[in-house]
C-alpha cells in the first residue's frame, strides 16, 4: 500500500535582503505572489496532495487577503510558524499522521519543476531520505586561515528543496534538540545516522532571496 503524500511549505521570510516593504514570499511576479507559484507546483503534480503552509502568525491574515484578492483556490492548510525554521517545520509535522511521505519545500522556490517533484517522490518510495541537488559549474577554492587552494567541484553539490522523508523518520529527527549544524531538513535527519539519497534537481529551482534572484525568476516565469 502506497503512503499518502504530504507537503510542508515553509515561508517565514522578511524580505530584508530584497529591500522590500513586504515579506519576499508575497512579492508579485507577473501579477501573482511568489508563494502561490510554489503551492501550485505541487497541486499541479498531484491535485490530491495535502498541502500545509507554515507562516508566521503576523502574516496569516495578510496571506488570506492575498488569496481572496487573487482568487487563489489551491486547497491548503495554514499552520502558525515558530521563531526559527526548525520550529516551523516541527509545527507543520504535528499536523501529519503516520504513515506518509513528507516533502519540505521553501516557499520562495517557485520554479521547482514537475520532474524534480516526481523524481523526489519516486525515490522516496525506496529510500528514507531524498534530496534534490544540482552540479556546481564554477571553479571553487577552499579557504583556510592563512591560505586558499583549488578544490574539485565534482565532490560538491548545491542542495535544493523539496526534501522528502518518511514521516515517522522525520518526526523522530525533529524530536532532537536544535543544533546550529542543522542547515536544512536533511542535516536534521542525517544527525540520526541516516544516509541521504540524492536525485537531480532543476537549475531553475532557485531560492529567491535577493533582487537579483527576483529578476531571474521574473524572466523564467
Amino acid at each position: 500500500m502506497s503512503k499518502p503524500l504530504k507537503v510542508i511549505i515553509v515561508a517565514g521570510g522578511k524580505g530584508e535582503r530584497m529591500n522590500a516593504d513586504i515579506p519576499k514570499q508575497f512579492i508579485e511576479i507577473k501579477g501573482k505572489p511568489i508563494l502561490m507559484y510554489s503551492l501550485e507546483a505541487f497541486s499541479k503534480f498531484n491535485s490530491e496532495i495535502e498541502l500545509i503552509l507554515v507562516l508566521p502568525t503576523s502574516q496569516i491574515e495578510f496571506w488570506k487577503i492575498l488569496c481572496n484578492l487573487h482568487n487563489f483556490n489551491v486547497v491548503h492548510r495554514i499552520v502558525e510558524g515558530g521563531s526559527t525554521r526548525f520550529e516551523s517545520v516541527k509545527n507543520g509535522l504535528e499536523k501529519i499522521d503516520i504513515p506518509a511521505l513528507v516533502a519540505i519545500h521553501d516557499g520562495v522556490r517557485p520554479l521547482v519543476s514537475y520532474e524534480t517533484i516526481s523524481n523526489c517522490f519516486d525515490a522516496a518510495k525506496k529510500f528514507e531520505a531524498v534530496v534534490p541537488v544540482i552540479d556546481l559549474v564554477d571553479s571553487i577554492r577552499h579557504i583556510s586561515q592563512n591560505a586558499n587552494s583549488a578544490t574539485d567541484r565534482k565532490a560538491y553539490k548545491l542542495v535544493q528543496t523539496p526534501q522528502i522523508f518518511d514521516a515517522e523518520l522525520l518526526k523522530k529527527a525533529y524530536c532532537q534538540e536544535f543544533s546550529t549544524l542543522f542547515t536544512d531538513d536533511a542535516s536534521v535527519v542525517e544527525a540520526l545516522g541516516v544516509k541521504i539519497h540524492l536525485v537531480n534537481g532543476n537549475v531553475e529551482n532557485i531560492k529567491i532571496t535577493t533582487e537579483h534572484d527576483l529578476k531571474i525568476a521574473s524572466a523564467l516565469i
